[in-house]
């Protein structure tokens, strides 16, 4: 076996690949850009080569410098996680002749489909179901115009060497494919080095299945089962789970063998997975077609791992050695149900824009047998403008499915994250949500459920009077710490046992007494411990087990996070609470004349001038933030009173781009 690899990646995959190596007995090395000089897969890894600066075309990009880390540090082979490099033909080709073994597949594979142009052509060839569209090469916006006007709208334009959501924009009409064909390109061409770009028909309520394939040096190659990877926002996975609820065993083996088919067809040998688009309304197993198949390893593949008890980057490394798969098809049985939530820097409440900055707080939930968390970061890390914005990626297994959604529900809840924006109140809503618990899924599911943003989960029935007790009991420990203080000016004042609780608008008059709590003449049985400046509650109300985020605004003024929603709470003695409501309110300022910048971004665009008049939905500037474009429209008509940024101007959020008179 192998006795040192190096991983050509970061963050959570380059963490999660040295786990393993580690448990094979395989010493590891980091590589780091500047911005990752002190992350957490450079202290896990047992050697660390730095790469050069943060953007990525300088550092993580760079094939010879990978290879230079690989001779300086003796390293025999490379995993190069997703992302990056790892489908990059040219680095495959590089580390051949360099005699360093890649773990993945051979190098005629990832240019057979990591073109998805050339991928659909050969993937008709072999007789696998196609999406109709055009695979030939556009030659201009005037010529993507006439193909979608041909194929019929909708259409999906996608970058042809694209992936994980980039580089693709749906269009349902002429005005749509002039005003982002471009954008796909420079997209394309930013993220992957390739600005082709191609257009097909895109399936309305279609439901997102991949089927994973292992395959060795052999001739071996077997299918293990299916993702259902739906549930997408902008094109980007967000949850995702093993089986899925839709597939039959039918389908499970149609698919599979279709995407073995493919598979030989290339000599695939290592991980790689098929993605097929299939139609929501079909029942047969014929319905599906056949979307791009991803040569490296998949964010989402520890479902995959979970249902069948494989670890699949051991897997990928002893094909890269050479050995043979110990199984066989009639080897792989799918056991349980695992999900997969993706813990982004990205602030739902905001309309999911991304959030960059420092983890002031990072404290994720307990690891156990059914619970699992891959991340590449610890407190005190910094979110890069440079890179993806993931957290973190939360894995529940559970008997069945319901059991893996409720344990989600449960772990999003011991995240505590501070310091910057993130999406976990908005995992535990879909978690919570009735269709979603039903399996009734498309990728449509976010935009349908969603279609004015995220607010927050609906309040479960009682819980406003949980909170309410747990709020007053934290309320009266504080309390009677308070009172046992020395040295008070008018001696020590009685610890009051009485509280009105303001909570989503509702008044709430709380006694207690000792552990016993009424809330508005109600009993109620609730155990939370709780230590003063405690962040996290762990309370047990009426039975249920509820952990609460506690943060404390000001005296009297709390914030209490569960189960998707962020509650904002007044907890006062009688007397003050009556004379609260004699304060004024404080109104915040009128912004509406400014387009403000949503994010820390670079300016790539602007459309307008000082006296232009606009009118609303109107294009205004294209912010790029984390490798991903932002058009930003006015919200109404108005007319243009200065220009204050520049394309090229990198801009920090809330920075003003235009005023308007």
């Amino acid at each position: 076996m192998f006795k040192k690899i190096l991983i050509a990646n970061r963050g959570e995959i380059a963490c999660r690949v040295i786990r393993t190596a580690r448990a094979m007995g395989i010493k590891t090395v980091a590589v780091y850009s500047d911005a990752d000089a002190r992350a957490k897969h450079v202290e896990l890894a047992d050697e660390a080569v730095r790469l050069g600066p943060p953007p990525a075309s300088e550092s993580y990009l760079l094939a010879d410098a990978i290879i230079a880390a690989c001779r300086q540090t003796g390293a025999e082979a490379v995993h190069p996680g997703y992302g990056f490099l790892s489908e990059r033909t040219s680095f495959a080709e590089a580390l051949e002749a360099a005699g360093i073994a890649f773990i993945g597949p051979p190098s005629n594979a990832i240019a057979a489909m990591g073109d998805k142009i050339e991928s659909k052509k050969l993937a008709k060839q072999a007789g696998v179901n196609v999406v109709p569209g055009f695979v030939g090469e556009i030659t201009s916006t005037d010529h993507a115009v006439e193909i979608a006007n041909g194929i019929g709208y909708p259409v999906m334009m996608k970058a042809s060497a694209g992936g994980g959501g980039k580089g693709m924009r749906l269009a349902f009409s002429e005005k749509d494919v002039r005003e982002n064909f471009e954008s796909v390109k420079r997209e394309g061409l930013a993220s992957f080095g390739d600005d082709r770009v191609f257009i097909e028909k895109f399936i309305e309520s279609p439901r997102h299945i991949e089927i994973q394939v292992l395959g060795d040096k052999h001739g071996n190659i077997v299918y293990l089962g299916e993702r259902e990877c739906s549930v997408q926002r902008r094109h980007q996975k967000v949850v995702e789970e093993a089986p899925s609820p839709f597939v039959t065993p039918e389908m499970r083996k149609a698919m599979g063998e279709q995407a073995v088919a493919l598979a030989r067809a290339v000599g695939y040998h290592s991980a790689g997975t098929v993605e097929l688009i299939v139609s929501g309304a079909d029942t047969t197993g014929q319905g599906f077609y056949f979307l791009e198949m991803n040569t490296r390893l998949q964010v989402e593949h520890p479902v995959t791992e979970y249902v069948t008890g494989l670890d699949l980057v051991e897997q990928m490394i002893r094909v890269a050695y050479g050995e043979k798969l110990a199984f066989t098809q009639d080897d792989v049985k799918l056991t349980g149900w695992a999900i997969e939530n993706r813990v982004y820097a990205e602030d739902p409440y905001r309309g999911f824009l991304p959030s960059t900055g420092r983890l002031v707080r990072y404290r994720p939930p307990a690891a156990s047998e059914n619970v699992r968390i891959d991340d590449g970061v610890t407190e005190g890390a910094e979110i890069s403008m440079f890179y993806d914005p993931m957290i973190a990626k939360l894995i529940t297994y559970g008997d069945t499915r319901e059991a893996a959604i409720d344990r989600q529900i449960d772990a999003l809840d011991r995240f505590e994250i501070d310091g910057i924006g993130h999406n976990v109140d908005f995992l535990s809503a879909l978690m919570q949500h009735p269709r979603f618990r039903e399996g009734r899924l498309t990728t449509g599911f976010i935009a349908e459920e969603h279609p004015e943003g995220f607010t927050g989960a609906p309040t479960g029935e009682g819980l406003t009077a949980r909170l309410a007790a747990v709020a007053a009991l934290i309320a009266t420990e504080d309390a009677t710490r308070a009172h046992a203080i020395d040295g008070q000016l008018n001696g020590r004042t009685p610890a009051p046992t009485r509280w009105v609780v303001k909570l989503d608008g509702a008044e709430h008059q709380v006694e207690v007494a000792g552990d016993a709590v009424t809330v508005d003449g109600t009993a109620v049985v609730v155990d939370a411990p709780y230590i003063p400046g405690q962040r996290l509650v762990e309370a047990i109300v009426d039975g249920e087990e509820l952990a609460i985020r506690v943060e404390r605004r000001r005296t009297g003024a709390w914030r209490f996070t569960t189960r998707g929603a962020s509650h904002a709470l007044s907890v006062l003695p009688p007397r003050i609470a009556d004379l609260s409501h004699h304060m004024i309110e404080k109104v915040p300022p009128d912004l509406s004349r400014f387009l403000l910048c949503p994010m820390p971004g670079l300016i790539t665009a602007i459309h307008v001038k000082a006296g232009d008049r606009v009118e609303a939905g109107q294009p205004l500037a294209v912010v790029e933030a984390m490798k991903m474009e932002n058009i930003l429209r006015a919200e109404k008509a108005a007319t243009v009173a200065r220009v204050a940024a520049a394309p090229g101007e990198s801009l920090a959020v809330d920075a003003v781009i235009l005023e308007f008179e």
